[in-house]
């Protein structure tokens, strides 16, 4: 088979495209214009919620991601956000919402929250993505810890996914791209 002479060119060209990192992130909520970007398309989200609402919840609009949500917090933080910037108050809010909605959403399946790590985050603003677990998903690299509170907080730009298990709940630290973990 003979490979076309442009196709490493074109390889090149799209290369960007298939990349997610946000960590150069200049979204400014201050500055409208800059939340037109792809990667401040949450900020622009989170502009439109009520200033009073601590966290909020959105359908993932990714057609491959039909059955996914986002949580996402109101309020903004650096760029990128990231679970460090948050008191260990907003952090077990946060993740108690978002564990809510995963057992509202699925109440007798297993269920999943992940968050990307920077270099495969697609937005700046920080969101969890929570959905059905995929069977297999399980690994032998966590933390079993008793609810939100002890959730441990992944190093700045590291990602991490969680899961329930026997009324309990397993921590994978430091997984770039927990999301893969959840069904599609």
């Amino acid at each position: 088979m003979r490979i076309p002479k442009c196709l490493p060119a074109i390889v090149l060209l799209l290369l960007p495209l298939s990349r997610a990192d946000v960590r150069t992130c200049l979204c400014d909520v201050a500055v409208p214009a800059t939340l037109e970007a792809r990667e401040c398309g949450l900020c622009k989200e989170a502009e439109k919620q009520p200033a009073d609402l601590e966290f909020f919840f959105l359908r993932d609009t990714n057609p491959l991601k039909l059955h996914r949500w986002l949580a996402l917090p109101r309020f903004h933080g650096e760029h990128p956000q990231q679970l460090t910037e948050m008191t260990p108050a907003q952090r077990t809010g946060y993740w108690s919402a978002a564990i809510a909605k995963a057992k509202a959403e699925w109440p007798a399946d297993p269920w999943g929250i992940a968050l990307n790590s920077t270099f495969k985050r697609s937005q700046c603003h920080i969101h969890l993505h929570i959905g059905k677990l995929i069977a297999e998903a399980e690994d032998d690299h966590f933390v079993t810890v008793d609810g939100p509170a002890n959730i441990p907080v992944p190093k700045d730009g590291d990602g991490v996914w969680i899961h329930p298990v026997n009324g309990k709940l397993h921590v994978h630290i430091e997984k770039p791209d927990g999301e893969l973990k959840l069904e599609r």
